[in-house]
């Protein structure tokens, strides 16, 4: 309840117990498969084109020339992001203490609010104030485990996160305070008095409170809370079992010969005839992705596959156990399936919903994955000379449909991080009058050197917020690409502190937290109040550039992978709320991808890719057609089957006790998939988007198809248009979650008959496909 989760669809990190309001987890990491291929022509007039700025040349020096960026002032001196007392690793478990005796200062408070009229009309202000007070800390905790080199700071970061969420695990089931907003909410008064924003968020915490059996017996609560750890437990075994080494795959050394891999394939040769031995191949290693993507016989290929997709019984028991847990939790709580229960607040609603999408979008993208199916069946017809149309395996696809590196869809200038950070900046230019601009850290402010601060900044307010990017692989930073939302916008002007009454004759040192808050605090030119700006953080992995190398060059899924994550960054930025817990990227599960994902459909855009040239001269606007690879599509569709598995898993029939997800997986495979189930697999023990997803694993696809949409309809004819990226702002990002995402969908797309976000709009979004995906095959 009090503290809710920023998930921005998929975190790194789980919370204690199974709901998204339970801890602030706010890093978003990259895990899913995403590729996007798209044709489109610009037949518009040509924008003007725009002169390199200064800010445009201090972005390439700042990324491509490390020797000629931004440094450390040598005249400051201050502590993470600007706090001074975070400037060692003793100062944030200081302040998660302060900010745990002003949590608790502030929640007395709100359970003495029925003692006063006027209190009553501030509860759900302060509830969401007790919210972001914790949420400050626990992101930033986060963020600190995640990112920072020093074990000490990481340690740290461990004590604090864990005061803290120990404090929001009591709050969470806090009966006196779920009574106090039940009286709020049977207010008539003080309902009418609410902004749309604000009884949105005391509906976000009513929900919040009764999803943790708020409602039921002592016994039965303690019954939630034991449930809830078991979840916790076994969630954690069954990520270990994800990642845990599979046995290897015997080869023998004559299934080697003919692998179209002539390094690795030839060294494999040579160790087979040297030892005479078979040779023993674990999944995932270079040798089994050779041999999945080079040995012209099956045989080698079918046994690395099974060995690739082998369960212990012990792993198959775990996540059985943790279904089943999770399916008892629903039912305590009065819910039919622990998919119900999640769904509740998703755009979704209800598992029967998810079905109607999931069944449309199968319908219409089988036809695509099928002809892509036959395209690989004629390739394994002429390698192996057999009967027409052979039967693709699990192990073809990879032999069959290598994978090549994505390829920007025309010749571009060298795509360095500053080009890319540069193009971006004329990007938000044109949609939303605002740019990145370079700015100077203190020593002391950012975690290590490769971090640089980028100020966020509007043609008319100024500086509306923060991106801190820490975009380069080194030794023992986390892996992938992620989002981290450090700070939340908020209207902090109507606090009221000075009536949060310390206990009489307490005496406490709450400077850390005092000075943490007011830091915080900024108002904005032709705007009331003032406003807690937005601060989020980019990870990314890529190479750094060195002077003896030069600038960095990203391949283009990189390049996507910058533009996705950014599509994040600018919807914490613009969500600009009264309420942290709606603002920006705190919002629906299966809504929150969407402005991400959309970014990655500008990047096949002759107007935007010209922004790239830094001379600003080129003229790249011819059509363009890129060449589809037809794998995508079998992608696709494979990754329909697994949220529908997900759906499966998460319904009832997990409490069955003859309940087999291992027959299950076979049965859906067999039943609605293309490629037919490998007797002995189980892959669903390396699934693991079943713990942090639990039921809401279609949201990906439901955004990317949204996403497609919206690039049609909206933007494709004209995408530096500045009256369709001022519509986007405000029909959606500027709302958070502080408004009914399908309504801001309907307006977007001018479609008032999604409004209701019912079975026939789930049904409706299904059949428009992701035309990122199916686009070029237009043969049934």
């Amino acid at each position: 309840m009090i503290i809710r989760a920023a998930r921005n669809a998929f975190t790194t990190s789980t919370p204690s117990q199974p709901f998204r309001f339970q801890g602030c987890l706010v890093a978003k990491r990259e895990s899913l498969r995403r590729r996007t291929t798209r044709r489109s022509s610009s037949t518009h007039a040509p924008h003007p084109t725009i002169p390199a700025s200064t800010d445009d040349k201090a972005l390439l020096t700042l990324f491509d020339n490390p020797r000629d960026g931004f440094k450390l002032s040598p005249f400051s001196r201050t502590g993470l992001f600007g706090h001074r007392s975070l400037a060692h690793p003793q100062g944030l478990i200081s302040l998660a203490n302060a900010t745990y005796i002003r949590a608790q200062v502030l929640t007395n408070r709100i359970l003495r609010a029925r003692e006063s009229r006027d209190e009553m009309f501030k509860v759900v202000k302060n509830l969401d104030r007790l919210s972001d007070m914790l949420c400050g800390v626990i992101d930033l905790a986060e963020l600190v485990r995640n990112a920072h080199p020093d074990r000490a700071w990481v340690d740290a970061a461990n004590t604090a996160y864990e005061t803290l969420c120990e404090f929001m695990n009591v709050l969470n089931t806090h009966v006196g305070l779920y009574q106090v907003l039940k009286s709020v909410l049977s207010d008539p008064d003080i309902v009418k008095s609410l902004s749309p924003e604000a009884h949105k968020t005391a509906l976000i915490f009513w929900h919040d409170f009764e999803q943790s059996a708020i409602n039921l017996p002592p016994d039965q609560r303690d019954k939630f809370v034991s449930l809830s750890t078991e979840i916790l437990v076994l969630g954690r075994q069954f990520l270990k079992d994800v990642t845990a080494l599979r046995p290897p795959a015997a080869i023998k050394p004559s299934e080697l010969a003919g692998l179209k891999d002539q390094g690795m394939g030839v060294r494999l040769q040579l160790q087979a005839r040297f030892t005479q031995r078979d040779l023993m191949v674990y999944p995932g290693s270079l040798q089994a992705q050779m041999i999945m993507r080079s040995a012209p016989a099956e045989e080698p290929r079918r046994r690395v596959y099974i060995a690739a997709n082998s369960s212990t019984p012990e792993q198959i028991s775990v996540l059985e156990r943790l279904l089943r847990t999770r399916a008892e939790l629903a039912r305590l709580v009065g819910r039919e399936s622990f998919a119900h229960l999640s769904l509740d607040n998703k755009m979704a609603k209800s598992p029967d919903h998810v079905h109607h999408f999931l069944d449309a979008l199968m319908n219409y993208t089988r036809p695509y994955a099928r002809f892509a199916l036959r395209a690989l069946s004629l390739r394994k017809q002429e390698h192996l000379s057999t009967s027409p149309f052979p039967i693709i395996q699990a192990w073809d696809r990879d032999f069959y449909c290598p994978p090549e590196p994505p390829a920007p869809p025309m010749t571009l200038p060298p795509l360095t991080v500053g080009t890319i950070f540069m193009g971006l900046s004329r990007l938000f230019r044109h949609l939303y009058g605002i740019t990145l601009r370079p700015a100077e850290t203190a020593a002391g402010e950012v975690w290590h050197s490769d971090v640089h601060k980028l100020e966020v900044v509007d043609e008319e307010k100024g500086i509306i917020g923060w991106i801190y990017a820490d975009l380069f692989a080194r030794r023992g930073k986390a892996s992938g690409a992620a989002h981290y939302t450090v700070r939340c916008s908020r209207r902090t002007d109507d606090d009221d502190e000075a009536n949060d009454e310390m206990p009489e004759g307490a005496v406490y040192d709450l400077r850390e937290s005092i000075e943490f808050e007011a830091i915080k605090r900024h108002r904005l030119p032709g705007q009331d109040g003032v406003y807690q700006l937005p601060l989020v953080v980019l990870l990314c992995e890529f190479t750094r550039p060195t002077i003896s190398r030069g600038p960095t060059e990203l391949e283009w899924q990189d390049v996507k992978t910058l533009f996705h994550e950014m599509g994040h960054a600018m919807h914490s930025m613009i969500g600009r709320t009264e309420y942290q817990n709606v603002s920006g990227t705190r919002c629906a599960t299966d809504f929150v991808e969407l402005p991400s994902i959309l970014m990655e459909h500008f990047l096949y855009s002759g107007d935007v890719l010209s922004l790239f040239d830094v001379s600003a001269t080129s003229n790249i606007r011819q059509s363009i057609n890129h060449h589809e690879d037809p794998c995508h599509a079998i992608d696709t569709y494979s990754q329909i089957l697994l949220a529908a598995l997900d759906q499966t898993y998460h319904s009832p029939v997990a409490l069955d006790s003859s309940f087999d997800s291992t027959q299950a997986y076979a049965n859906l495979h067999n039943t609605r998939g293309l490629i037919p189930y490998v007797p002995g697999t189980s892959f669903q023990t390396q699934f693991g988007h079943l713990f942090s997803y639990g039921a809401t694993y279609y949201s990906y696809l439901f955004d990317r198809a949204i996403a497609s949409r919206v690039w049609r309809n909206v933007f494709s004819a004209d995408p530096l248009k500045r009256e369709l990226g001022e519509k986007f702002k405000g029909d959606v990002l500027r709302y958070g979650g502080g408004r009914d995402p399908w309504k801001m969908v309907a307006n977007i797309l001018s479609k008032p008959e999604l409004e209701s976000g019912d079975a026939e709009a789930m049904r409706e979004v299904g059949q428009w496909r992701i035309e990122d995906e199916v686009g070029s095959f237009d043969r049934h």
